[in-house]
């Protein structure tokens, strides 16, 4: 008995063992950073291919049964003339010529761009039904676009607030909130049936983003201390907010295909149970104080620096936010796009924005992180131009793939760039310098979205990529500002040397007096 109580003992101790090893590990952490990261992209990109043929859908529940001009409707499609009325019509035939001029002015008026009614004959039902259909789905974009904009403006809102509050719990609590309110979000995604309950489920997930975000990549600039194996970690962990990027559009559009929609949050709630119980047996949630003093918010926004290495994040991702609304419904209005389509499309730029982080983090601390969100910079806005001229799916691939590369690049570049100058300008702590950058990150994700309705419906879907092209390549020249900044040591030198310079030229003079 006695045996077998120090076997248990030994094998209890040996597991303690093990399970301290794997919580003081740096791998395992970046290991749930990156998992925290996947399953939050993953939800925001598979609602892409999904909202607008649902909202499209609940707004048009009878449309399949009711056309909008059926093939029993009595109209003329030819331009011939008909033959001149009789005198001796009676009053029946007169009725029916009334109705149908009636049809025809009323259809002429809602649905046809030309006064002229010959030319209005000439619309077969099927086109007369796709003009309508057109008109709907333009208006139907600033809707979807202000509910992927939810998203961001919440988590814009809540990153002010979780960046100082890791400075005083740490990062372990805002992390495991992050699971907790992402699975919610995920549940209300599934059975919710309208706009607004759908809405709120985007506003939502906003605050369990800022909370995964801004404690994971805290964690990891905290854990590797070098710049360079930061530079190598943070890109494994954008690694894994690209993964979500690239399953989610294609996972979504697949099973709303052809299983319906609760089933994909429904999976992605199981995944995310799974990865809260990770950070509870292995993070061990709790309050852990910083020992010294971290920057404050304000001095680190008064940092033109930090602010530059900002603004790249912005501009390189508001251009794929502005597609992610616009793109399919643009593709449902111009090729006739299937939903699985819809969710493809995404597809090579998740590839080429996962190959893109992991190869420039640690290339980009050889080659100057300030090149390569330069190049990133005109390679994004190169591509944007390029999207507008396609007019099969096909021609969207290599577009698509150079603009995930390219804003791959900005990203696993500027983010370890953030930590890097807090080292060298600031205290080295980290919460709020990654909170002004998910700060970063959102705004283009909600500004983007937020424009992109009004501006198709103003300018145009090619006007707005435009616009957005050329924002990135006036922004790329400031990157050169990054390429040596400042250090706090060479402020004091700075400061010194005026010192003693000054010293020197009060003693010349006080010589010269004697």
């Amino acid at each position: 008995m006695t045996v077998v109580q120090d076997c248990g003992s030994v094998g209890g101790s040996r597991f303690s063992n093990y399970l301290q090893r794997c919580r003081e590990s740096r791998r395992l952490v970046l290991v749930i950073v990156a998992i925290a990261l996947l399953l939050d992209n993953m939800l925001l990109t598979t609602v892409v291919p999904i909202i607008p043929e649902f909202l499209y859908e609940i707004s048009h529940p009878n449309e399949s049964n009711t056309a909008f001009i059926t093939e029993s409707t009595p109209i003329t499609t030819t331009t011939t003339p008909s033959p001149p009325l009789q005198c001796n019509n009676n009053n029946n035939n007169n009725n029916n010529n009334v109705n149908n001029s009636n049809n025809l002015e009323y259809l002429t008026e809602n649905l046809s761009p030309s006064p002229d009614i010959s030319n209005f004959t000439t619309l077969s039902p099927e086109e007369l039904k796709n003009k309508r259909r057109h008109k709907d789905l333009i208006e139907e974009t600033v809707a979807v676009g202000m509910m992927f904009a939810s998203k961001a403006f919440v988590q814009l809102l809540a990153n002010p607030i979780v960046g100082p509050l890791t400075h005083k719990i740490g990062y372990s609590i805002p992390m495991f909130t992050g699971f907790i309110i992402m699975f919610l979000s995920t549940l209300i995604f599934a059975f919710g049936r309208s706009y607004a309950v759908l809405f709120l489920a985007r506003a939502l997930q906003g605050i369990g983003s800022s909370c995964s975000s801004v404690s994971g990549m805290g964690m990891l600039a905290e854990r590797y201390p070098d710049d360079k194996e930061r530079g190598n970690a943070m890109g494994i962990a954008l690694g894994g907010l690209a993964l979500g990027v690239l399953i989610g559009p294609p996972f979504g559009g697949v099973m709303y295909e052809f299983v319906g929609k609760s089933a994909p949050f429904l999976v992605l709630s199981a995944l995310a149970l799974g990865d809260g119980l990770l950070q509870l047996l292995m993070l061990q949630p709790g309050v852990v104080r910083q020992e010294s003093d971290p920057p404050s918010l304000k001095a680190l926004v008064m940092d033109p620096y930090i602010i530059v290495a900002a603004g790249a994040i912005t501009f390189a991702n508001m251009g794929i936010a502005m597609l992610e609304p616009s793109l399919p419904i643009w593709m449902m209005d111009t090729m006739n796009a299937d939903r699985w389509e819809q969710g493809v499309t995404f597809l090579p730029a998740s590839v080429s924005y996962l190959i893109g982080t992991n190869l420039f983090g640690p290339l980009g601390h050889r080659m100057g992180r300030w090149l390569a969100s330069l190049l990133g910079l005109i390679i994004i806005g190169i591509c944007l131009m390029c999207i507008p001229w396609a007019t099969k799916i096909n021609h969207l691939i290599a577009p698509n793939a150079g603009l995930g590369f390219a804003i791959g690049m900005v990203d696993s570049s500027m983010m370890p760039e953030l930590g890097y100058l807090v080292d060298i300008r600031h205290t080295a702590v980290y919460g709020s310098v990654y909170a002004i950058g998910d700060v970063a990150f959102c705004l283009g994700f909600a500004i983007g979205p937020a424009l992109s309705g009004t501006l198709v419906n103003t300018i145009g879907f090619k006007s707005m990529l435009f616009g957005i092209a050329i924002l990135n390549f006036l922004y790329a020249p400031l990157m050169y500002l990054l390429r040596s900044p400042p250090t706090k040591e060479e402020k004091k030198s700075l400061i010194l040397g005026e010192k003693s310079s000054v010293r020197y030229v009060t003693y010349q003079n006080e010589e010269e007096d004697e």
